[in-house]
């Protein structure tokens, strides 16, 4: 081997490999975290707006599940919070496909959403509007006990 190929093979050896890409990187803020664990399960609190008929609708879409409203499927990816000595913040990951009947499945959707600027990544339909509100973790009701 000479001096040269020497040198290259050296130099390539110290130059940092290239990292996966992550599949959702979350938003870049240090602030953003997981809802801490507790009882329940992750959620994030949506608010959905039929614009034909003017119908609002808040509902909750658990993380890593798919929920319908209307013609959407919303799948919740992930769902992050400010930590506590942070102005307020809820960050969700959606991925939005609309099941018109007749027609073929349409991914209108996928990114971040964000609670305090809806406007900044929103969903773009004719007819739905689709909104995060919160990211919480939901409390299951226990069933009541019989005597």
């Amino acid at each position: 081997m000479s001096l040269a190929s020497v040198g290259i093979v050296a130099a390539q050896a110290q130059q940092p490999r290239p990292q996966a890409p992550q599949a959702n990187p979350p938003p870049a803020s240090t602030n953003l975290r997981q809802i801490p664990d507790g009882p329940g399960r992750r959620v994030a609190e949506l608010q959905g707006l039929d614009k034909v008929t003017a119908r609002t609708q808040r509902f909750v879409a658990p993380v890593g599940e798919a929920t319908r409203f209307g013609t959407l499927e919303i799948s919740v990816g992930d769902c992050l919070v400010n930590v506590p000595e942070a102005p307020p913040e809820a960050v969700a990951y959606l991925t939005i496909i609309d099941h018109k009947p007749g027609q073929r499945e349409e991914k209108l959707f996928a990114g971040w959403m964000f609670a305090s600027t809806p406007s900044l990544s929103a969903l773009d339909h004719g007819v739905y509007d689709v909104r995060v509100l919160a990211c919480t973790m939901e409390q299951g009701s226990a069933p009541p006990k019989s005597r």
